[in-house]
């Protein structure tokens, strides 16, 4: 287990906090007049999904969780779970989607991703950077508009809706930024 102290925090990262696991959803820096810095945070416990705001002095340190990461297929998805199967041991895991949050918005069947394990037992997952996904429903796109600049709504196959640019079509497959879901370019089929 390391340590890591509140100028190396960053969005999604695990600490234990109060000897529980919390995972950092929101945080910023704030320097006050003629005080030590303050790091305003949002935190959200995995096992309960509180979530609470605290505030840390600039300098505390935190320990970090044992996690350990394992190649991991999508298998398949109700209302309330998603079903990951381990490459390695074809174990079969099932997470329930409330602790994803909106990463479900990224996640569709024979997808790979990394099963984050926490004392024996999964508990979330590391997505890739950048997923692509097709296009279900839009405006149809417009010859021209490529030079315009604008933008519009957009749903993905995973039912997530995301701003895309006007020549875009239904049907088209784009890649997708999943840490914030800004689209990034249309791609060719996947």
């Amino acid at each position: 287990m390391g340590i890591v102290e509140t100028s190396k925090f960053y969005k999604g990262l695990k600490i234990i906090f109060e000897g529980e696991l919390w995972e950092i959803i929101e945080f910023q820096h704030r320097v006050m007049q003629q005080r030590a810095p303050v790091i305003k945070t949002k935190l959200k416990n995995i096992f309960t999904g509180l979530v609470q705001e605290k505030s840390f002095r600039s300098g505390d340190t935190f320990t970090l969780p044992d996690l350990s990461k394992k190649d991991s297929q999508v298998l398949f998805s109700n209302d309330l779970s998603i079903t990951f199967m381990d490459l390695e041991s074809f174990e079969q895991h099932e997470i329930n989607i409330e602790k994803l949050g909106n990463k479900v918005d990224f996640i569709k069947e024979e997808q790979n991703v990394l099963l984050i394990h926490y004392n024996g037992s999964p508990i979330d997952i590391e997505l890739p950077t950048h997923v692509e996904l097709e296009i279900k429903e839009t405006e149809p796109g417009l010859k021209g508009d490529s030079v315009t600049g604008g933008n519009k709504p957009a749903k993905l196959e995973t039912g997530a809706e995301v701003s895309v640019p006007l020549f875009i079509n239904i049907g088209d497959f784009v890649k997708i930024d999943t840490r914030d879901g800004r689209y990034i370019e249309r791609t060719k089929k996947a």
